[in-house]
């Protein structure tokens, strides 16, 4: 029988506070839990089922017959771990909290001085610095969705070498040598193992490089955040001596021991949660209710109605662009009907595309392929395809597209937008776009016309910042959501249509009441957003309750913030106009980008920053490092976020998520 005073560190003990509550951390390869009651602590751990709920059920069982209680005398729980989302209990208030303030909160109490977690599961690895003060979560980084490091991967090692989970970390301690294994990719590592077995190399000698292969990779993830002596390690791999021994070795110094065994410490630390929020009966991760929002369904069906109209259109040409750097008023001014490519997101798409294009290109560019191999309505319309590229991978969509599906006409945009040689280059793409939209109408582009879409789109970009600025407020009548579909239908509707639009819109979410308590607030930094990936706004907004105020993204706000001179030569104008507004982050310098997404932060006074990037982008993954330090060096915490449209990352996704909201809340107050 375990007491309060056995588990807890000595200096934390007297913060534990007298109600029985439960802590139940469900994780992918088995579940533990932990009971407070009656100054005693009781613990129950059993192999996580396919039922969440009912993993749950067993666990609560065998702690209510422990401790000889019964559920109605349980006065709160907590769940968290990989089947948190799932965990009710019907008379029992419960709550959720990520695993990752549940394990820096855990081990804050098995030791008060931890700074630094290394937590290693059955599918993820995880670095946490945390307060030592509170045992609230300063900073955090989860390993991608390769499972190299982490339980799992052990657990198939341990078995090509004949060995059981529990056998292979001792047996790593007998090594006699030190064979290179890779760290970078588990079915690599697979391989060399079975190599290695092949070439007769004993297998205790093996099982550390395994140990050492995954420990490398878990130091290069805590090299991320500060790294400090006071490390305590958590996890189901914690108990794995081999690996507890690699990652000593490499980091150079001890991991501190704790009072019970550390794979409860997620569970320890959502019991702690649950006494706190016991103990003030208001929840203190819960965001605040929704505020009250127009309706814009509107914009919605109007864009459907639109797409609609463009896909049975026979009176005109019909022209599709991809990119951002299109001179849309060009288009307005050549009397083809046109839109712009976006409706990607389906992981399908993808694969499909991936017959066409390389599979190292970003899933954007794969999915645009996809969607014309797979006969898309609006695609199948199209007669012929423009895009002003600024990578590489967007230029041999382009060529792709030319050579497999419709015609399409490519141009460059040079690098730097700064110097003159550059713009007067831009400008004379500009004229051959022109050219080229002549010869699919028959039409000649006269340059008042363009003029005079220079001004409508003037008019469009002005409502659409008017619109965003609503969303300074306290309480924003829109979210991040809503405002997309404005975007978007920036990008479907024609501008003698879209302006009376937004105006009414813009007039419908003025009368909004700026009410109601605050909600986190936060900037969507980063790559392209498509119409189809909208999980992360969905996850950030309806499930986790922060709102997405600002976007620097080129689906967001930042297209909208350079309006274009409407007097004098209209080709110079464009081009200097498109130049001029907030570059990609392919163009030079790299830095007027990153300035303009602080700027963005600042003037929408954010809480935090999600980076989110497309994996494999050669434009945002490559200067991420950029953006992130530019953000956290004016104040402002920055969450990373690689996806891809597969959605075998969402739980991760929502995890990391979830605590970052976690660590804002605390920070913030809200």
């Amino acid at each position: 029988m375990l007491t309060i005073q056995d588990v807890i560190d000595p200096v934390l003990v007297h913060r534990i506070g007298s109600g029985t509550v439960l802590g139940v951390d469900i994780g992918s390869r088995s579940a533990k839990a932990v009971l407070l009651h009656d100054g005693q602590v009781f613990l129950a751990q059993i192999p996580t089922g396919v039922n969440m709920q009912t993993t749950a059920e067993e666990l609560q069982e065998e702690l209510l017959d422990s401790a000889a209680i019964t559920q109605d005398d349980i006065d709160y729980a907590v769940g968290t771990g990989y089947g948190r989302i799932s965990l009710r209990f019907e008379t029992v208030p419960t709550e959720i909290v990520t695993e990752i303030s549940c394990h820096a909160m855990g081990a804050h109490y098995l030791n008060a001085a931890t700074r630094t977690i290394i937590d290693i599961g059955g599918q993820d690895s995880k670095a946490i610095q945390i307060d030592p003060d509170t045992g609230k979560v300063a900073k955090f980084i989860m390993n991608d969705k390769c499972a190299a490091g982490t339980g799992r991967f052990l657990e198939k090692a341990a078995a090509l070498l004949d060995y059981t989970v529990k056998q292979v970390g001792p047996a790593s301690l007998q090594a006699g040598s030190l064979p290179a294994i890779s760290s970078q990719c588990t079915v690599f590592a697979e391989s060399e193992i079975i190599s290695l077995r092949a070439r007769g190399l004993p297998r205790e000698d093996i099982a550390a490089g395994i140990h050492f292969a995954s420990a490398k990779r878990v130091r290069n993830l805590v090299s991320k955040v500060k790294l400090e002596e006071d490390l305590v390690f958590t996890g189901g791999v914690s108990n794995n001596a081999g690996m507890k021994h690699a990652l000593e070795t490499l980091i150079g110094f001890g991991i501190k021991p704790t009072r019970i065994d550390a794979i409860y410490a997620g569970a320890l630390g959502a019991a702690v949660y649950a006494q706190q929020f016991l103990a003030d009966r208001r929840g203190a991760l819960l965001q605040p209710e929704r505020t009250e929002r127009a309706d814009l369904s509107d914009v919605t069906a109007r864009i459907a109605q639109a797409e609609a109209f463009f896909i049975a259109r026979t009176d005109a040409k019909k022209a599709a662009y991809l990119c951002n750097y299109v001179p849309v008023e060009l288009l307005g001014a050549s009397g083809a009907a046109f839109i712009r490519l976006l409706k990607c997101g389906d992981a399908e798409d993808v694969s499909r595309g991936e017959r066409i294009t390389k599979a190292v290109f970003c899933d954007f560019t794969k999915a645009v392929l996809g969607q014309f191999e797979t006969k898309a309505p609006i695609n199948e319309a199209v007669d012929e395809v423009f895009t002003f590229y600024t990578c590489d991978a967007m230029r041999a969509t382009s060529q792709a597209i030319d050579n497999f599906y419709k015609p399409a006409r490519g141009y460059i945009v040079p690098r730097n937008g700064n110097e003159p040689n550059g713009r007067e280059f831009f400008r004379a793409e500009i004229l051959n776009f022109r050219r080229d939209l002549e010869k699919l109408t028959g039409h000649e582009i006269h340059e008042e016309d363009v003029q005079t879409q220079i001004r409508l789109f003037n008019r469009v970009r002005a409502l659409v910042r008017d619109i965003s600025a609503l969303r300074k407020r306290n309480n924003p009548p829109l979210d991040g959501r809503d405002f997309l579909e404005i975007t978007r239908a920036a990008a479907t509707l024609e501008a003698e249509q879209l302006i009376p639009l937004l105006e009414e819109v813009l007039g419908r979410l003025s009368r909004v009441p700026d009410a109601g308590p605050r909600r986190l607030r936060l900037l969507m930094s980063g790559g392209i957003i498509a119409d189809g990936d909208r999980r992360v706004l969905d996850l950030v907004e309806d499930e986790i309750g922060a709102t997405i105020v600002a976007e620097d993204h080129c689906t967001g706000l930042s297209p909208f913030y350079q309006d274009t001179d409407a007097t004098g030569d209209p080709w110079r104008a464009l081009a200097s106009g498109y130049l001029d507004r907030a570059p990609c982050a392919r163009q030079v310098p790299l830095e007027k980008r990153v300035q303009f997404a602080v700027d963005l932060a600042r003037e929408y006074k954010v809480d935090g920053v999600l980076f989110t990037y497309l994996k494999f982008c050669p434009c945002y993954g490559l200067t991420k490092g950029k953006f992130i330090n530019a953000f956290q060096a004016a104040g402002f915490p920055v969450l990373e976020l690689g996806t891809d449209y597969s959605q075998g990352d969402v739980g991760q996704i929502k995890t990391r998520v979830e605590a970052f909201v976690e660590v804002l809340t605390e920070k913030v107050g809200v």
